[in-house]
């Protein structure tokens, strides 16, 4: 097993229990179907999409295991991560306070299928989003050292931030599956925080990315073709 695999490993076990103890402990229980169905398929997507950077694209899967505080990463970016990190754990410390401990929200099972099949589609644009960009660097910063080039294959052909398009999905499915209507309020807040990211993001791709200005012109919107 090389370093980078033993790595990989280390990250993915800590990030089970991280998001394993988030989910349960506020709901009081491990007797919640619906935290296990998320955890099977938030983390089986993980590995599936680890196994696969790991043989086609290690470059990538390097970058992306380097954290999200980085030398020559843009300082506002720093700041909405972190800022973006609190909110996105305390939307997952939410649903289950509101879905399991206290029952504020009394949601159909119907639209918890619904939620699973939206987070499904999900992982399905972010594999194409990672199959298509080499340069997914989960930081904002100029990649010249990696020989960054303007991506417009795959899902890039129809929005700009198809990364973001499909944590959209994630963000309104996640909620459904886990049966909390103020998960989704959360939802709201997460997106709004993550399209602030991506006009950010834009402008520095536009003044540092050779030929960024011109895809921008051809590819018009950013994650929901014809509306935004």
């Amino acid at each position: 097993m090389n370093a980078i695999t033993k790595k990989l490993l280390g990250q993915v076990a800590g990030m089970f229990v991280v998001f394993a103890l988030v989910l349960f402990v506020p709901a009081g229980t491990i007797a919640w179907i619906s935290g296990w169905v998320f955890l099977i398929l938030f983390f089986g997507f993980v590995a599936v999409i680890s196994t696969w950077l790991l043989h086609h694209n290690p470059g990538l899967l390097t970058e992306r295991m380097g954290g999200t505080i980085r030398s020559g990463q843009k300082g506002w970016d720093q700041a909405l991560i972190a800022v973006v990190t609190v909110l996105f754990f305390g939307w997952l410390i939410l649903m289950p306070l509101d879905a399991v401990r206290f029952h504020w929200s009394q949601m159909p099972i119907g639209f918890q299928v619904l939620g699973g099949f939206i987070l499904g589609a999900s992982f399905i644009l972010f594999f194409f989003t990672f199959r298509a960009n080499s340069f997914l660097s989960p930081v904002v910063r100029n990649q010249a050292d990696r020989g960054q080039t303007v991506i417009s294959t795959g899902p890039y052909r129809y929005i700009r931030h198809p990364m973001y398009a499909g944590f959209l999905l994630f963000a309104i499915g996640t909620p459904l599956l886990l049966g909390s209507f103020y998960g989704l309020v959360g939802s709201l807040i997460l997106i709004l925080a993550v399209a602030i990211r991506a006009v950010l993001e834009e402008r520095t791709l536009r003044e540092e990315l050779p030929g960024y200005g011109a895809y921008m012109a051809k590819v018009k919107y950013r994650f929901i073709p014809y509306i935004w």
